[in-house]
């Protein structure tokens, strides 16, 4: 019995052995060419004070950023039950027109900048099965109304539905394979759906198995809400990490693996409103934006969307700090 308890044990050394190196230790292979784009949220430019219109046109013209990630925020364009507000939507999407840039459109009742889950008011006391036919009616409506977009490249349906984090009243793992199969009905498949998880805390199976695309998360340092620190991912998590998931990946789902959030704005203990620029660059100095870029690079991964153009045109703008704008103007350039 006390061999059999050794060799067991022996074979799980050797197993974690293996697991760490494999996935740990290596150097990807280099991309041939790096896709860049950036999210945007008009909830974040109204929180910082800024003209959405503003920046948006911004990140057309100034960084001319040619793929753009936009967060379809539920209570913006529902404010009232069955009434809809397209309008600052369906300007984003003409001047992308023009410009003939590629759009994310990122939809459902969680969507990418806090709280997450952007229930319009008149949903919040219904209970989750009416919820989620409000959910669906939207998604019915967005869909049948940008499906044809010209500039349209994929849908994001929801966002890091399993990672709990932000103000959500419920998760659900079938309603979210349901939304998936419903927007690939409305839109006959046209357009390839983006599943997202968290690029540290996950090995992205099961969102794997639901979209078409898995969109993962970088982020290197961050506040701990919890334990009330600064932590940094970057004595754990090495470019290879996330090269040899995304081949994990394709291998057993045949599908690719795309950075939707690359950190590239300060994670702050309280917004960064109210946040000092020293203890802003904390997590996200100029040369820790540089070493972000640079791992993001290294992965392997070809397309990342990054994540705080609002706030670099807040630093430029409001905060007289224009080399944080300056630095995403050359990415985009090159």
């Amino acid at each position: 019995m006390a061999a059999a308890v050794k060799y067991i044990l022996i074979a799980l050394i050797i197993f974690a052995i293996a697991f760490v190196a494999w996935f740990f230790i290596g150097t990807p292979k280099k991309a041939e060419k790096m896709v860049w784009g950036v999210n945007f949220s008009m909830k974040q430019t109204d929180f910082l004070g800024l003209d959405p219109k503003e920046v948006y046109l911004a990140y057309l013209d100034d960084l001319k950023a040619k793929n753009i990630k936009i967060s379809v925020h539920w209570d913006l364009i529902e404010p009232e039950q069955g009434v809809y507000d397209f309008s600052d939507l369906d300007w984003q999407m003409k001047e992308a027109e023009k410009r003939n840039v590629d759009i994310i459109l990122a939809i459902g009742m969680r969507t990418p900048r806090w709280p997450e889950c952007h229930l319009p008011q008149w949903s919040l006391g219904m209970d989750k099965a009416s919820q989620q036919k409000e959910i669906m009616s939207m998604l019915e409506t967005v869909v049948n109304r940008y499906k044809d977009s010209a500039v349209l490249s994929a849908w994001q349906v929801e966002n890091e539905t399993f990672l709990k984090f932000g103000a959500c009243p419920w998760a659900d793992e079938k309603f979210l394979r349901q939304e998936v199969a419903f927007v690939k009905q409305l839109d006959q498949k046209k357009h390839p759906i983006i599943t997202t998880d968290s690029g540290e805390m996950s090995f992205w199976f099961k969102t794997a198995s639901i979209g078409d695309i898995v969109g993962f998360t970088t982020y290197r340092n961050v506040w701990q809400t919890q334990l009330k620190f600064y932590f940094s991912y970057e004595p754990f998590y090495t470019p290879v990490f996330y090269y040899k998931r995304a081949e994990l990946i394709n291998a057993l789902f045949n599908k690719k693996a795309i950075g939707v959030e690359l950190q590239a704005e300060p994670w702050c203990p309280n917004s960064v409103a109210s946040t000092s620029i020293e203890d802003q660059q904390k997590t996200m100095s100029l040369q820790q934006l540089k070493k972000n870029i640079n791992f993001a690079e290294r992965t392997g991964i070809s397309t990342y969307y990054l994540w705080g153009g609002e706030w670099w045109y807040w630093m430029k703008t409001k905060q007289n700090h224009l080399e944080y704008w300056d630095e995403m103007k050359n990415i985009f350039a090159n």
